[in-house]
């Protein structure tokens, strides 16, 4: 770490500095030169030691302790040298052999300290101790200081790790979240647009020769839309059928194409509104469309597109066979088509309320939340907007039901569904 260099480096710069502040007087002359050797023998050992932080550091530690004595025998003046070495035993000794090493060698400088001119006082027995207590408390603040810097360390590792896994989880969601999407956008348009094909196919076989020329033209123009699905999906461009028409017409060619004899109505104002809730509208409308026409064996069936004081509702209703909701079908298939329909509109703060039992029916309602200033599908346009505040309709969630007697469809209130 950048601090703790810093800090073995002012060590190691301090050792050569009093190294040559002691040396300095026998260069000058006014000592004798007898030191000059063994002290340049010390800085060389002690910078070998520096340089190959490999080798036998005891053997290293060894060899510097004991030069260092040899030239605080021959002259006393190298006794500073030893505040550097306090800090060089602390450092490279366990506490149990650095703190009597220390007291070894502050015992060596007040020995030599007592062959210097005025022998031995109190000041030389003072200065040293105290300059060893200054080591031992500087080496245990050092020691505080790296153990807080590598578990700085330890924990910088652990948020760079976990950010990577956060990351790769990320990563993994949104595929799994692109995966879960491309499935609801194959469900509804390509797979629907196939299954369209197949229905009209087999209706042909068995149709009258007008009927089945109209079966082929209608066969033909599904077959065109599921193209266009398909190169508009890959683009991820707006689905054609909201392409050149608003929602309402859209869904009412999605009825009519999909279910002949369905009824589309529209209730309210209708107005723009954003395109991933015209999407999840008209993807939800074929899905439901789609298992009245292979499901339901219904006599009637109703798509109500209300607009209404903040929201917009979608019903579907069919008088088929109904099912019991949450129960799969019979073969043991894995379904998609409810589970991808509650989570487009989940997506956009909906809610979808699925009604059906066993001959009674299936009614489907949607309502999703729209908020005001909804912008435009198409720029060049100004269309009116949603308003979020009073409205001349009544709030409601509706379901079309079958009048008896041949009569048009009716929207009528269902209790459990408000």
């Amino acid at each position: 770490m950048p601090s703790l260099r810093l800090v073995r480096l002012a060590l190691h710069g301090s050792f050569y500095v009093l190294l040559a502040v002691a040396a300095a007087p026998a260069v000058a002359g006014t000592k004798p030169q007898a030191t000059l050797l063994p002290a340049a023998v010390l800085a060389a050992v002690y910078g070998l030691g520096i340089v190959r932080t490999t080798a036998r550091r005891g053997l290293w530690l060894t060899a510097v302790t004991a030069l260092w004595l040899l030239l605080l025998a021959m002259d006393h003046g190298y006794s500073y040298v030893a505040f550097p070495l306090f800090f060089l035993f602390l450092g490279a000794l366990p506490v149990r052999w650095a703190h009597p090493a220390i007291a070894a060698a502050t015992a060596a400088v007040v020995a030599a300290q007592a062959t210097a001119p005025g022998g031995l006082t109190a000041a030389k027995v003072i200065g040293p101790a105290a300059g060893a207590a200054v080591a031992i408390l500087t080496g245990y603040g050092y020691a505080a200081l790296y153990r807080e810097s590598r578990k700085r360390q330890q924990l910088i590792d652990d948020l760079l790790r976990t950010r990577d896994e956060l990351a790769a989880a990320q990563r993994e969601a949104g595929r799994l979240a692109e995966r879960q999407r491309l499935a609801r956008e194959i469900h509804d348009t390509l797979a629907q647009g196939l299954s369209s094909i197949v229905l009209l196919a087999r209706a042909a076989e068995t149709a009258a020769p007008d009927t089945a020329r109209e079966r082929v033209r209608e066969i033909g123009l599904t077959a065109s839309d599921n193209l266009a699905e398909a190169r508009r999906f890959v683009q991820a461009l707006t689905p054609p059928a909201l392409e050149d028409a608003p929602l309402p017409e859209a869904l009412r060619r999605v009825t009519a194409r999909t279910v002949p004899g369905a009824v589309f109505r529209l209730d309210g104002d209708p107005c723009t509104l954003p395109m991933e809730t015209e999407v999840a509208l008209l993807r939800l409308t074929q899905e439901a469309l789609a298992n009245v026409a292979r499901h339901a064996h219904a006599d009637r069936a109703a798509v109500t597109l209300a607009f209404l004081d903040g929201q917009v509702t979608l019903d579907i209703y069919d008088d088929g066979v109904g099912f019991t909701p949450g129960d799969g079908p019979a073969d043991g298939r894995r379904t998609f088509g409810l589970h991808g329909m509650r989570e487009r509109i989940a997506a956009l703060g909906g809610t979808l309320t699925v009604e059906s039992a066993p001959g009674e029916g299936t009614a489907i309602a949607a309502a999703v939340p729209v908020d005001s200033g909804a912008r435009p599908r198409d720029a060049a346009v100004d269309p009116e907007t949603c308003p979020s505040g009073a409205s001349s309709l009544p709030r409601r969630r509706s379901a079309t039901t079958v009048v008896p007697g041949g009569a048009e469809p009716a929207v009528t209130p269902k209790g459990a569904a408000a």
